[in-house]
């Protein structure tokens, strides 16, 4: 860990509780309905949010769970699901991203592997499937949509990421059509499903 940098769970912690709803995002911090349903019931079941904190400001950030406590529709035996990290452009260089999957690795290592979603062809700058290639995942399957709110002309790639820390570890799956209705944990998520959209928000380019 590089000098004046530290990891703080601020899961249950009300010093940060505006992270836990507004994460690293240029936002303002509001308790909106949807992620504070998903708190509650995540929460108790193993959800965790961090924060990588260097030279005492906030430049990076992990949340992960249980499959069953997870923002996506991840199906998995004794897996946990990272929900998002991000690490702020100006903080790039000092590998901060990796020192956030170890901590994860290491306060989870009684799981046998990790998931997560990643986006190929996709205009938003998070989540890239060569980023979590970077962090150690690998693909395992794939949907190719298109988004019915936004660019519309653009089809562009979900995939289902894989890192196993046991040999005996059961590959996890992605249910593709609950997939489509995209997310509501987090209103800065790529995927994100706004609540006044009543039906499923990407429109499946591949058969499954």
């Amino acid at each position: 860990m590089p000098p004046k940098t530290q990891i703080v769970d601020i899961t249950n912690d009300v010093n940060y509780e505006k992270y836990l709803y507004k994460c690293l995002a240029p936002a303002p911090f509001r308790r909106y309905s949807r992620r504070h349903e998903y708190l509650v019931k995540a929460i108790p079941k193993g959800l965790r949010k961090k924060l990588l904190i260097s030279e005492g400001k906030v430049v990076g950030q992990i949340e992960y769970a249980p499959a069953e406590a997870s923002g996506y529709p991840i199906v998995g035996n004794n897996i946990i699901v990272m929900n998002c990290i991000w690490v702020l452009r100006r903080a790039k260089g000092h590998s901060f991203g990796k020192l956030l999957i170890e901590d994860m690795i290491r306060s989870e290592k009684n799981a046998d592997g990790f998931a997560t979603v990643a986006l190929e062809n996709h205009w938003s700058p998070w989540l890239r499937k060569w980023q979590m290639e970077k962090l150690g995942f690998m693909p395992l399957d794939r949907v190719d949509v298109s988004d019915k709110a936004r660019h519309r002309e653009i089809v562009f790639s979900i995939y289902l990421m894989w890192m196993p820390t046991k040999k005996s570890a059961e590959l996890p799956s992605l249910d593709k059509q609950k997939i489509l209705w995209g997310e509501t944990f987090c209103f800065s998520h790529p995927l994100y499903r706004p609540q006044t959209w009543k039906e499923t928000i990407f429109d499946a380019k591949t058969r499954f």
